[in-house]
């Protein structure tokens, strides 16, 4: 399991390794809900019978980055048994490997991590599974700054699950990221992923795209694919609630471009992959 640390580097990186670095990134990036392992959820929607299809619509969609959502330490376990060439960054919320994960999945052939932390969406962001806003349960930021091995270029990914109860747990959470994303290399593109249990016309998102901080990827992208939909099927509606219950996002912050964005409504024979449907972004990072 990776937990916080940060991947130093040599402080004399050379003028020529600079020298031959590509003028761009193509990523192909996801935020995606998994649904908690639990017992109540009645088939063929427990987790065993989902993995498979999980499995099926990663390796069909290729992304490079997954944010991922509501996973525990044995889902984690799982995927990673059944994704090749994917590895993890994550933390519990309640430290260690306890509660949910809001963990980052990279291509390790593509993107090596060059650091990473955790922090805790509450007055006290610091102290593991703290809570100040009103929310029951801890919610969290897991972040990274990657390289991509070919074109030498870095970028940074924000992955995050706001609270589902409190709208103020919401609002002072987007309030924090904004704060803690100053602390990152200003010169270098940052893409947020989650899944924000609000809808595009709420304050967080208000918030999170107010005076040129993240830009919402659905809203610049050149194509957008199922525009009629939502993001919350909750194993039953194909709508996903429809636009209104677009909740889960991916931002871009800096010189990001979005080729093509898509609601990933993948499902058979009445399962729904989880109860939530991905959205991936196809993205240029310019530099």
């Amino acid at each position: 399991m990776l937990v916080s640390s940060i991947f130093t580097g040599t402080s004399n990186a050379l003028a020529s390794e600079k020298s031959r670095q590509a003028s761009a990134v193509d990523l192909k990036i996801m935020t995606y809900n998994l649904r908690y392992l639990n017992n109540n959820d009645p088939s063929p929607h427990t987790w065993a019978e989902r993995v498979p299809a999980i499995k099926k619509l990663i390796l069909n969609e290729q992304p490079d980055i997954i944010g991922t959502q509501e996973v525990l330490y044995q889902q984690l376990k799982d995927l990673e048994t059944n994704l090749d060439n994917y590895e993890w960054i994550g933390l519990g919320r309640e430290g260690g490997s306890k509660g949910e994960y809001s963990a980052i999945f990279y291509n390790e052939n593509q993107y090596s991590p060059l650091e990473y932390d955790h922090f805790w969406l509450s007055d006290t962001p610091d102290v593991i599974g703290s809570k100040t806003w009103g929310n029951t349960i801890p919610r969290m930021v897991t972040w990274a700054k990657f390289l991509d091995k070919k074109s030498k270029q870095s970028f940074y990914v924000v992955n995050t699950h706001f609270d589902h109860q409190s709208a103020n747990a919401r609002e002072k959470s987007a309030q924090l990221i904004l704060e803690k994303i100053k602390e990152f290399d200003p010169a270098l593109p940052v893409v947020l992923t989650g899944d924000f249990n609000t809808s595009p016309d709420s304050v967080p998102h208000q918030t999170l795209t107010s005076e040129g901080a993240f830009n919402d990827l659905w809203d610049t992208a050149k194509v957008r694919i199922n525009e009629d939909l939502g993001t919350f099927n909750g194993f039953h509606d194909p709508t996903g609630g429809g636009p209104e219950r677009r909740i889960d996002w991916v931002l871009g912050k800096g010189n990001v471009f979005t080729h093509k964005i898509e609601i990933l409504n993948d499902y058979k024979n009445g399962q729904f992959p989880s109860d939530h449907y991905p959205v991936m972004a196809d993205v240029t990072l310019s530099y």
